[in-house]
C-alpha cells in the first residue's frame, strides 16, 4: 500500500532526548573542523575533492551510473560533450553546487531560490520530462521510495504545501538549531516531492546550502551526499521511518546528524594530513639544510627529493621508486645509490616499510614530532651501512 503525503501540523517535531547526543557530537565535530589551522591552497584542493564526492553521491543515490573518467569530465567548470544522462546530471549538479557556494549569506532560502536551484539541477539532463523550476500540476503525481510513498497531490495541493514549507522556513524553522533546520528542510522537501523529477537532488542541495551557512561556506564543505550514498539503505530507511512516524523527524535527524559528525571528522583528518605534511617539509628542510660538507649537501638534496616524492605519493613500490628517481642521481645505474639512500631514511625513521605490504615504503608523517637535532646529527655522522632492503636487491 502506498503511503500518502500529509501536510504536517508541526514542521519540526522530534524527541529532544534522542536527538540531544548526536546533535552535540555533530556540533563538536563542526567546531573542531572550523578551528583547525589550514592554508587556503589545502582548502581549495579539498573543496574540489568534496565537490566530486558530493556530486557522485547525490547522482548515484538516484541510480546514475558513470565511470571515474566520465565523472571527472562531467564536473569540470566547462565540461565538453557529455554522452549519457548520468553524466549530464552530474555536470548540472556540479554547476549548481558552485552556484550555491557563491550565494551571499543573506540571500533567503525562499520559493525563488528553491525554484532556481531546481532549474539548474534539471536543465540539460532531465528537462525533456520535467519543466525546470515548475511545481507539479493537476494529475501530475509521483510515487517514490521503498516502501513506496506518494508525494503531495499535484496542482493546488502541491502549491499550498510548497508555500507552507517556504513560510515555515521563515518562521517555525528559526526556533530551532541551524543543523536541525538544514536536515528538516531536506526531509520535508524530499517527502513533499513538489517537482516531477530532481527532488532528492534538490533536497540535498538545499541542505548543503544551509550547512555551508554554519561557517563552512568560505572554508570547508562537507559532502553529506557522499555519506548518504555510502549508507543508502539506512538513508532511505530513515526517511521511510520518519514518514511512518507521522513526520516525527527523530529517525532522520539521528541518522543525518551522525552523518554530519562522520563527514566533519573525515574532512578534519584530511586537513590534519595536509598540516602534518607541511610540518614534515619544514622540519626536513630545517635539518637537512644544516649539513655543511659538499658531499653531505649532495646526498641531502637527493634525500630531500626522495622525501618530497613520498610526501606526494605517501606509499611507493620498488617499480615506482626505480622509475621516478632516475633524475635524482648523476649515474647511469642509480639502483645502489637509491637503496643506500632508502636505508638511510629508514634508519632515520622518516620512512617505513608498509606493514600490510612489505614490498612498499611509506612516509611517516609523525617523524617531525619525534626527531631531535641531537638525534639527527648523530644519524648524519653514523650513516649505517649494514642494513639491506631485500625486496630492492635485484
Amino acid at each position: 500500500m502506498t503511503a500518502r503525503y500529509e501536510l504536517p501540523a508541526r514542521w519540526i517535531r522530534f524527541d529532544p532526548n534522542a536527538v540531544f547526543r548526536p546533535l552535540v557530537s555533530a556540533h563538536a565535530a563542526l567546531i573542531a573542523l572550523k578551528e583547525v589551522p589550514f592554508q587556503r591552497s589545502w582548502a581549495d584542493e579539498l573543496q574540489k575533492i568534496q565537490l566530486k564526492r558530493e556530486v557522485a553521491g547525490t547522482s548515484r543515490i538516484e541510480g546514475a551510473e558513470f565511470t571515474e573518467r566520465e565523472l571527472e569530465a562531467a564536473i569540470q567548470p566547462t565540461p565538453g560533450d557529455l554522452e549519457t544522462r548520468s553524466q549530464r546530471q552530474a555536470a548540472a549538479a556540479a554547476a549548481t553546487y558552485r552556484w550555491i557556494a557563491r550565494l551571499p549569506n543573506d540571500r533567503p532560502v525562499d520559493a525563488a531560490l528553491i525554484a532556481e536551484a531546481h532549474r539548474r539541477l534539471v536543465t540539460g539532463c532531465d528537462d525533456d520530462h520535467c519543466p525546470p523550476g515548475q511545481l507539479r500540476g493537476p494529475d501530475q503525481n509521483v510515487t517514490f521510495g521503498t516502501p513506496p510513498h506518494r508525494g503531495v497531490e499535484g496542482g493546488e495541493p502541491c502549491r499550498r504545501a510548497y508555500e507552507a514549507l517556504v513560510t515555515a522556513l521563515r518562521a517555525d524553522f528559526r526556533e530551532h538549531d541551524p543543523l536541525i533546520q538544514a536536515l528538516s528542510l531536506h526531509y520535508h522537501f524530499a517527502a513533499m516531492h513538489p517537482f516531477l523529477d530532481g527532488n532528492g537532488r534538490n533536497a540535498r542541495a538545499l541542505e548543503a546550502l544551509m550547512l555551508q551557512r554554519l561557517g563552512l561556506r568560505s572554508e570547508l564543505f562537507i559532502a553529506m551526499s557522499n555519506f548518504y550514498y555510502e549508507q543508502k539503505p539506512a538513508y532511505l530507511q530513515a526517511l521511510s521511518d520518519t514518514r511512518a512516524a507521522g513526520q516525527d523527524l527523530t529517525p532522520f535527524l539521528v541518522f543525518a546528524l551522525r552523518g554530519v559528525e562522520v563527514q566533519c571528522r573525515r574532512l578534519l583528518a584530511e586537513v590534519r594530513g595536509h598540516l602534518k605534511k607541511a610540518l614534515f617539509r619544514n622540519r626536513m628542510h630545517e635539518l637537512f639544510g644544516r649539513l655543511r660538507s659538499p658531499r653531505r649537501r649532495v646526498m641531502s638534496e637527493r634525500q630531500i627529493n626522495l622525501l618530497n616524492l613520498f610526501l606526494e605519493s605517501e606509499s611507493l613500490s620498488p617499480a615506482d621508486l626505480q622509475q621516478r628517481t632516475a633524475s635524482f642521481y648523476k649515474v647511469r645505474n642509480h639502483h645502489k645509490a637509491l637503496v643506500r639512500d632508502l636505508v638511510y631514511l629508514l634508519d632515520l625513521g622518516a620512512i617505513d616499510i608498509d606493514s600490510a605490504d612489505r614490498t612498499r615504503l611509506h612516509i611517516d608523517l609523525d617523524w617531525p614530532t619525534r626527531i631531535t637535532e641531537t638525534e639527527f646529527f648523530a644519524w648524519a655522522n653514523s650513516r649505517p651501512k649494514g642494513k639491506k632492503l631485500t625486496f630492492l636487491a635485484s
